[in-house]
């Protein structure tokens, strides 16, 4: 990338909970980044984990350090909050950049040098909501894409073929376009115009934050499709529905913070119609494309499961928006201090 001294300082930032499985395949893809590692720190913040994870941290350091990097371990054990826990390494990070990333995410070796690019060149038309492209300078922060890890479960595979976890879902939000901080990079200065995350939010932290950005600052959010993160998709149909629950909470939540529409159950006629479109179309289509070899025997169960997982993802986040309720502190937004 030329001469590290005229790239910005990044601060990776990634909340952990319980991540004793997870960190051992984390911690060598970020010791593989190949953004210069004297421009860089990561910071891994145990949110109060019930395993070992901030004694995994700990011993890692020393292998860090002879690689160059600087790992900084730290605990949020106040607040059972992953948005409470980033607070925790922003308040601690020195970059002019702060990269977020999930302690389930796999990021591959390039992911920083290609998160960075729109902040040092602007970004092209196509990666954003208006087609334009946008100087780095109005640039505030980048979306990194999340693809899935190889799973071999149906509903792994079906996730996949969906593209459940992709940007462009969220970057095509109605309301304002938002990355998920999964795989999202923002600049120190949004945090010191708008306030932190808020900490008490369990859910819709990400969104809140890219559209307090937008309503308050002149400042966009854009897409770096180069800049790659996988997640794993989930394998049951329990964890399934709690995520498409989780989907409802946030959903709930935003509506009481940004007053976004909520979402309208269907009633039986709805679900009628749906499930004779599926046995009267979608399933003869699937089986006719694999009579005719114009699509393989092997996924015909995707094509076929595709309306009842839509179904039950539907239902599940509804049934999470029902039960939300914000938390009595939920709007509180912790401001940045003064430098």
């Amino acid at each position: 990338m030329g001469d590290s001294t005229q790239l910005p300082f990044l601060s990776v930032i990634a909340p952990l909970y319980n991540g004793r499985d997870d960190l051992p395949d984390l911690l060598d893809c970020l010791a593989a980044q190949t953004y210069p590692s004297d421009r860089l720190e990561f910071l891994l913040v145990d949110n109060n984990s019930q395993d070992e994870t901030f004694e995994i941290l700990q011993k890692a350091i020393p292998r860090f350090k002879s690689q160059g990097f600087t790992l900084i371990p730290l605990q949020e054990l106040h607040i059972q909050s992953s948005y409470a826990a980033r607070n925790c390494g922003i308040l601690q990070a020195k970059g002019e950049f702060f990269a977020f990333l999930d302690g389930d995410c796999r990021p591959a070796s390039d992911w920083l040098e290609n998160l960075i690019q729109p902040f040092l060149a602007g970004s092209p038309p196509n990666t954003t909501m208006s087609g334009n492209g946008f100087s780095a300078q109005d640039i505030g922060m980048v979306a990194g894409e999340i693809q899935a890890l190889l799973g071999n479960s149906r509903l792994e595979r079906y996730a996949d073929r969906q593209d459940i976890l992709s940007q462009k879902h969220t970057l095509a939000n109605p309301f304002f376009p938002y990355g998920q901080t999964a795989n999202l990079a923002v600049r120190r200065i949004v945090f010191e115009k708008i306030g932190l995350f808020r900490s008490y939010l369990t859910t819709g932290g990400d969104a809140d934050i890219c559209w307090r950005m937008q309503q308050n600052t002149p400042y966009q959010i854009v897409l770096a499709p180069e800049a790659i993160v996988r997640h794993r998709h989930r394998a049951t149909l329990a964890d399934f529905r709690g995520q498409f629950r989780r989907y409802g909470k946030s959903n709930a939540y935003l509506n009481n913070l940004h007053g976004i529409p909520l979402m309208t159950p269907w009633t039986a006629s709805d679900y009628i119609r749906r499930s004779l479109r599926w046995c009267l179309k979608e399933v003869p289509k699937a089986i006719a494309k694999r009579v005719l070899g114009r699509a393989p025997w092997g996924d015909l169960d995707l094509d076929i499961l595709g309306m009842p997982l839509e179904l039950l993802g539907m239902r599940s986040r509804y049934a999470g928006q029902q039960a939300a309720q914000l938390p009595k502190r939920g709007h509180e937004i912790p401001p940045f201090p003064p430098s």
